[in-house]
């Protein structure tokens, strides 16, 4: 008996999320009272899992491993969760981890439990909170098979650190083929990601022209976020299609999100309500955004974000 966790890395490091399942995978072992096992891939330095809690990690680095296919990393976790006779196998919510979860879940048989947001609140019956309804509302759900698989959202636990004397082994299953091959990858270097952000800024048309977006970076550097653009922003070409968050985009769960000149439409706010905390700056205050954030500025944001950034620098300089 055991709680796996599967920890995602990026060239050999592991993202922010990764820790917070191995806080999540720590809480809920001592809370089962049992074993908390961390499974990873292609990864030298174990301290930061060690940190949080992992005693037992396994370290995979088959050929398989280096595709991007999910079919291969649920057999990964699979043979994991038989290995450590698992009872639990708890995976992020990345784009990968969404992909990956449900096959494991089908592999093993196990009762799936997507977005959730806090420990289990019973152990018997098994019952996990989790978000609904585009992030709108929490269910209870009851898993009521012997082995569960957890979908951690992302930003919804937060670290906790817990030292551990963790031990390090080799993991090297038997392992598919995959049906996909990664040919090359393109890296941005020296930005926030939008998975990775904890402060993301965010506009959209009501920027008039994507010519008009150097006062959006200037914030975006002085704060040390991820840029980020509604869907009309992309669709008209003025931003990539990979800065696109929403219904149809990347899933913003920031503990802050600026939204400027973003009137807030259903489809977009589904993509940001997980994140924390909301700040939007608009001329219109009947903008629909403004029922769902935490704060409104309204006014033109051609005022407001050069004097924002200019106050921000000014902060910053003087206090280091």
């Amino acid at each position: 008996m055991s709680i796996l966790v599967f920890a995602e890395s990026s060239e050999g490091k592991f993202k922010k999320v990764a820790l917070e399942v191995t806080s999540y995978g720590k809480k809920l072992a001592e809370q089962m009272q049992t074993n908390l096992v961390v499974v990873t891939a292609f990864v030298e330095d174990t301290t930061p899992l060690a940190k949080y809690g992992a005693g037992k990690i396994l370290i995979g680095n088959s050929d398989g491993l280096k595709t991007s296919d999910a079919m291969v990393y649920a057999d990964f976790l699979v043979a994991a969760a038989n290995q450590e006779n698992a009872d639990v196998v708890i995976i992020d919510s990345s784009v990968n981890g969404v992909f990956v979860a449900p096959l494991v879940a089908a592999k093993l048989q196990a009762g799936y439990a997507s977005n959730v947001v806090a420990l289990p609140n019973s152990l018997s019956p098994f019952v996990v909170k989790r978000k609904a309804f585009s992030n709108k509302a929490f269910n209870n759900t009851e898993i009521k098979t012997a082995t569960k698989v957890i979908g951690l959202a992302k930003n919804s636990f937060g670290l906790f650190e817990n030292p551990t004397e963790s031990s390090v082994e080799t993991f090297s299953p038997d392992l598919p083929d995959g049906r996909v091959n990664r040919t090359s990858v393109e890296t941005a270097s020296g930005i926030v990601t939008i998975a990775d952000a904890d402060i993301i800024v965010s506009a959209g048309r009501g920027l008039k022209s994507g010519d008009n977006w150097g006062m959006v970076e200037d914030l975006v550097e002085v704060l040390g976020a991820a840029i980020a653009c509604s869907k009309p922003v992309s669709d008209l070409g003025w931003r990539s299609h990979t800065e696109h968050v929403g219904q149809t985009g990347k899933q913003a769960s920031s503990n802050l999100y600026i939204a400027i000149g973003i009137s807030g439409a259903i489809q977009h706010l589904a993509g940001v309500n997980s994140s924390k905390v909301k700040v939007v700056i608009n001329t219109d205050a009947e903008a629909p955004f403004f029922k769902s954030a935490e704060y409104g500025m309204i006014g033109d944001a051609f005022e407001i974000v050069p004097k924002l950034v200019d106050k921000l620098r000014t902060f910053k300089a003087e206090n280091g």
